[in-house]
């Protein structure tokens, strides 16, 4: 229904800066993805909310209480709510979740960070819902050395980032893109999830991230379509998404409308990874509205109300394409087709 009103529509800052600046494009600055956001409206309808990633130069961890209260005041002027946030766990300031004592320990230390920033901007008033995004911090191919042993290892970081999150009441989601170790497949990322064993840790579908699970680019053995699969057959497409989302639908907590060609994209730390098509791209193989159903909707097509709030992530896009006012409409008119198939009213 078109006056569903749950969950909110948020738009995520971090397209701004993954994959900009070092001989890229430039950093798109967090006042313009906040302008852009608010400026977009379709048929009356607006952005709830925003998604922000917890790395400079948008908004650092490290944030003071006068610049959270700046943040507040910034984003709440503007009619918008913040929901999920990004922890900024990578080396240098980070480390790899499976990594050495001295890399855990700031994996572990930069999770604390983000679930204060977290807390302290639900007491501000400004965040009513939402998660702390993590990955492993690892690559694929370092995770394939030892599969078992990583795993565990990589749990038992989480478990440490779990138990720290729950000293400041956040819940933490796994991020599902497969240019992350132990999270490269679908397979990987429910047995990871299994071993952390924390009632505070879920699972981030994205679904053009997940949309990749079914390929098996960086875990062919876990591959759902076959090599040769015809994008035609609407039919077995749909078959894998449901068995896709079977395994993880249970673990989601957080969920990204997305579209995905088919293809891989990426750079530096995100290399090979899910390709962030626009919503009207015409190379799409997703039905974002129908598709999007077997994330929001049980076995039973009975709504899970799992998250509170969706967020449209798109990143990798050029700079030209993401300062059009076209863009947000148009992402935001997917979105509300998603709420007005999979939303409810409260």
């Amino acid at each position: 229904m078109k006056n569903n009103n749950f969950p909110k529509l948020h738009n995520a800052t971090w397209p701004g800066i993954v994959g900009k600046g070092d001989r890229s494009e430039p950093i798109i600055s967090f006042d313009t993805l906040l302008e852009m956001t608010a400026a977009a409206e379709v048929d009356g309808i607006k952005f709830d909310g925003i998604d922000i990633g917890l790395f400079d130069p948008h908004v650092p961890v490290d944030s003071s209480d006068d610049d959270l209260k700046r943040l507040r005041d910034k984003v709440a002027a503007y009619g918008l709510d913040i929901g999920s946030l990004v922890a900024p766990i990578w080396p240098p300031s980070g480390g790899s979740a499976m990594g050495s004592k001295e890399d855990r320990a700031r994996f572990v230390e930069q999770v604390r960070k983000a679930c204060r920033v977290g807390q302290r901007l639900r007491e501000l008033g400004i965040r009513p819902h939402g998660i702390v995004r993590i990955d492993s911090a690892t690559s694929p191919e370092s995770w394939a050395k030892d599969p078992a042993a990583n795993t565990q290892l990589i749990a038992s970081t989480f478990r440490e980032a779990c138990d720290v999150a729950a000293d400041y009441g956040e819940r933490l989601a796994a991020e599902g893109e497969i240019c992350w170790g132990g999270m490269h497949s679908w397979r990987a990322m429910a047995d990871t999830l299994a071993a952390v064993n924390r009632p505070n840790i879920g699972f981030q579908a994205d679904m053009s991230h997940t949309f990749l699970y079914l390929l098996g680019y960086n875990s062919p053995e876990d591959r759902i379509l076959p090599a040769d699969f015809d994008w035609k057959d609407r039919e077995a497409l749909t078959a894998g998404l449901r068995q896709l989302t079977q395994a993880l639908r249970p673990w989601t907590v957080d969920f990204h409308v997305a579209q995905n060609d088919g293809t891989v994209h990426g750079a530096g730390s995100h290399d090979k990874t899910g390709r962030h098509c626009l919503a009207t791209d015409p190379n799409g193989k997703l039905n974002i509205p129908v598709d999007a159903g077997n994330w929001l909707r049980d076995e039973q097509g009975q709504l899970t109300k799992a998250f509170r709030h969706i967020c449209w992530d798109g990143c990798m896009f050029p700079n030209a394409v993401m300062t059009q006012a076209k863009t947000w409409n148009d992402i935001l008119a997917a979105m509300i087709a998603v709420r007005a198939q999979h939303g409810w009213q409260e």
